[in-house]
């Protein structure tokens, strides 16, 4: 799954949250470690902002982490929290960025930036998704945390962003229950394949796979003997997508194989 969709909108809120702190920005360069050696906030700060403007997230992230562990009261603390899931994310380290917004949504569940922070986690699940010969798992939960954003903060533009992710991420469902549908029927498993193409018509209704999922449900309906069904289900292909390649292979199925009696 792409990332740019993602980017505008995340590094623009980071850059609020980014600020240096007054007066140690010059020492930051030579004090980034990532040891227990107590410092002040502003030094742990801007030597946590330092290394993520070099692009060295990893450090970043374990910095602002630092931040929240010697100074966990200050102001700063909050701002670091989200800077540190921020950090991992573009560090490519999901279940460590999923923990620290996590962590801060339930510190702070009525902050401003509480959005962001659920944004992030959404985004996170959002680009593990893998093809639909694995698992979907991670996929399931990106689904979750976008329809919670959705949920929560409608309004918000990360809800817009959702929306859109939602809808690829329905359609990417869709097709592992394709895979598997189709895996059944050259298996000739047709009751198993059956289940699968429905799965798609009734519950992803919306995407791009229903035209196939409608002409499997007429070959699989043939093959279990039952054309009555296998006219029901052109019927509806044949209403909703007259002109698609799916419908004529499965009128010439049905002319051929199930033709209605004179």
């Amino acid at each position: 799954m792409s990332r740019p969709a993602f980017r505008p909108i995340a590094l623009m809120i980071a850059a609020a949250l980014v600020v240096p702190l007054a007066g140690c920005a010059t020492n930051s360069r030579n004090k980034a470690d990532t040891r227990y050696v107590a410092r002040d906030v502003d030094t742990l700060y801007n030597a946590a902002k330092d290394r993520l403007d070099r692009g060295q997230y990893k450090l970043a992230a374990a910095l602002f982490d630092e931040v929240e562990r010697q100074h966990p009261y200050s102001e700063w603390a909050r701002r670091a929290q989200l800077m540190s899931a921020f950090s991992y994310y573009l560090a490519h380290q999901y279940p460590e960025s999923i923990q620290s917004a996590q962590r801060f949504l339930a510190i702070h569940p009525g902050n401003k930036d509480a959005p962001y922070a659920l944004y992030l986690i959404a985004i996170d699940y959002y680009e593990q998704i893998t093809d639909v010969t694995r698992d979907q798992k991670i996929t399931q939960q990106a689904l979750d945390a976008m329809g919670e954003l959705i949920r929560r903060y409608p309004d918000t533009r990360y809800a817009a962003d959702a929306r859109v992710k939602t809808d690829l991420i329905r359609d990417h469902l869709a097709g592992k229950e394709m895979e598997i549908g189709r895996f059944y029927q050259r298996r000739s498993d047709w009751l198993a394949s059956v289940i699968r193409f429905r799965k798609v018509v009734e519950d992803y209704d919306t995407t791009s796979h229903v035209p196939e999922a409608l002409m499997r449900l007429t070959e699989s309906y043939l093959a279990l003997g039952v054309p009555n069904e296998a006219r029901k289900a052109a019927a509806v292909l044949g209403a909703n997508y007259p002109g698609s390649d799916w419908y004529k292979k499965a009128y010439d199925l049905i002319e051929r194989k199930a033709p209605k009696a004179a």
